[in-house]
C-alpha cells in the first residue's frame, strides 16, 4: 500500500522537528526495506496525529510495532530510526561455534578443571566467561547436536 498519499509533506507535526520530518521524507523516496519504511511511515503519521488504531489499519502492523515508534517519536529520536536493528540479535557468532567445538575436541582438564570430560552446563558457563555470550545449556546441546557433535563419550566395543 502507498501511504506517501497519506503523508502530507507541508503540515505542523506534533512530535517531529522540521529537520527530522524533512529527513524521514526524503528517506520515503530512497529503496528502503519494509520494516524500514514502515518505521518512517509510522512515525510520520503519529506526527500527523494519528492514533495507534489507525495507524496500524493504514500501514497494516501490529499495534506493538506502531507504539514502539511512535514513542521514538514523541522521544524526539526519530533521526535516529537506524539505529535499531531489525530482529533479535544473534548471541551465537561464528566465533562462538568454532570456540565450542574447539572445546568439545579437548578435555577439561586441559583448561584447568578437575573432571574429565564437559557438561553442556559447564561448555556454558566457560563460553560465557570467555566470550561473554550467556546462552542456556539446552541451547549448548542443540548447538552440539546440529554440529554432530556431543558431550557424550562414545565407547567402543571390542
Amino acid at each position: 500500500m502507498n501511504t506517501q498519499s497519506k503523508i502530507a509533506n507541508d503540515y505542523i507535526g506534533k512530535f517531529l522537528t522540521p529537520f527530522q520530518r524533512r529527513l524521514l521524507q526524503k528517506r520515503l523516496q530512497e529503496v528502503l526495506l519494509d520494516s524500514h519504511r514502515q518505521r518512517i511511515e509510522i512515525m510520520l503519521l503519529a506526527d500527523q496525529g494519528q492514533s495507534q488504531t489507525a495507524i496500524c489499519q493504514i500501514l497494516g502492523c501490529c499495534p506493538a510495532t506502531a507504539r514502539y515508534w511512535m514513542h521514538i517519536a514523541r522521544a524526539g529520536m526519530a533521526h535516529q530510526w537506524q539505529d535499531c536493528p531489525i530482529g533479535r540479535p544473534k548471541a551465537v557468532n561464528e566465533k562462538y561455534l568454532e570456540r565450542l567445538k574447539e572445546l568439545i575436541s579437548h578435555s577439561p582438564r586441559d583448561y584447568g578443571y578437575s573432571f574429565k570430560r564437559w557438561t553442556a552446563s559447564w561448555l556454558q558457563k566457560h563460553l560465557a566467561k570467555e566470550l561473554g555470550i550467556e546462552v542456556s545449556d539446552r541451547h549448548i546441546k542443540r548447538l552440539l547436536k546440529i554440529m554432530g557433535l556431543s558431550t557424550i563419550t562414545k565407547k567402543i566395543n571390542f
